[in-house]
């Protein structure tokens, strides 16, 4: 596969390090074009034994991945078993990542949140730009609950607590308070932010590849098994589909102009018109 066959992605080769840029207009939504494309991109770095680290960062300033894309969510099956079934893939997608033998850093200078957060907390590590990185887990807001790992991952990452903060309360969190409660590996002035992303993936990408594969192996052997709780989530997903008002919400939400630049540039504040 040639390096200009992806509709979504731009990626460079340099050093090791497979430098990806979500170029997805107009907010860089994770809807099936993205996932697709991040699924063929997955096939070429994890087959290339060049690469050792993957980065990905925006062509949008304002924007990482916006979120997953809700017509998508509006159109799956509302029986909760089947459901669960369907969602099973998004986690296979999910873990891919995750699990990939390279090192995988998200570059965070806009919005990232659900499916957005929830790809970027399936990567091995995450910077966020001070002054422009926003998380969120907006998805309660809406009637359904993060369906992509994101229940799992926070709740390892921040502890029960602060998770249910971020899930429950949807409010973004910007890149300072993520560092604190451990969402992101750091926070770091917008000016500096790419400048250090590139310099720790090219410091990576040049020590041993069979060494950092086996870190990262013994790393993730340490940790507890996401399986049980993943299921969890699909099925407690798949319930909240089966509320018969999901839909009149998801339709409120799309007056409230959910998806569209201006209303995803403060959601916070078109979600709170959605408040029952």
């Amino acid at each position: 596969m040639d390096e200009g066959s992806f509709d979504t992605l731009r990626l460079e080769r340099d050093a090791g390090v497979a430098f990806v840029t979500i170029d997805h207009p107009p907010i860089n939504l994770l809807d099936g074009a993205l996932i697709t494309d991040l699924n063929r991109l997955y096939d070429v770095v994890a087959d290339d034994d060049d690469v050792r680290v993957v980065v990905f960062r925006s062509a949008d300033a304002d924007f990482f991945i916006a979120h997953a894309d809700v017509a998508m969510i509006a159109a799956m099956p509302r029986e909760p078993g089947t459901a669960a079934a369907v969602l099973q893939g998004i986690d296979g997608f999910m873990e891919r990542w995750r699990t990939i033998p390279k090192i995988t850093i998200a570059q965070l200078e806009g919005r990232a949140r659900g499916g957005g957060s929830e790809f970027a907390l399936a990567l091995d590590m995450r910077f966020a730009a001070i002054g422009r990185a926003r998380l969120a887990q907006p998805e309660v807001a809406l009637g359904i609950i993060p369906g992509a790992g994101g229940t799992q991952r926070l709740a390892r990452l921040l502890g029960r607590a602060r998770a249910l903060e971020v899930i429950v309360g949807c409010a973004d969190v910007d890149a300072e308070l993520a560092e604190r409660y451990g969402w992101v590996n750091r926070a770091l002035a917008a000016d500096e932010i790419g400048a250090f992303v590139d310099r720790l993936a090219r410091r990576i990408a040049s020590f041993p590849a069979h060494a950092v594969r086996l870190a990262k192996s013994a790393v993730d052997a340490g940790a507890p098994a996401y399986d049980d709780g993943l299921a969890a989530e699909r099925m407690a997903f798949g319930e909240t589909l089966a509320d018969p008002g999901l839909d009149a919400r998801f339709d409120r939400a799309f007056t409230a102009g959910i998806q569209t630049r201006d209303a995803e540039l403060d959601l916070e504040r078109a979600l709170d018109n959605l408040a029952d």
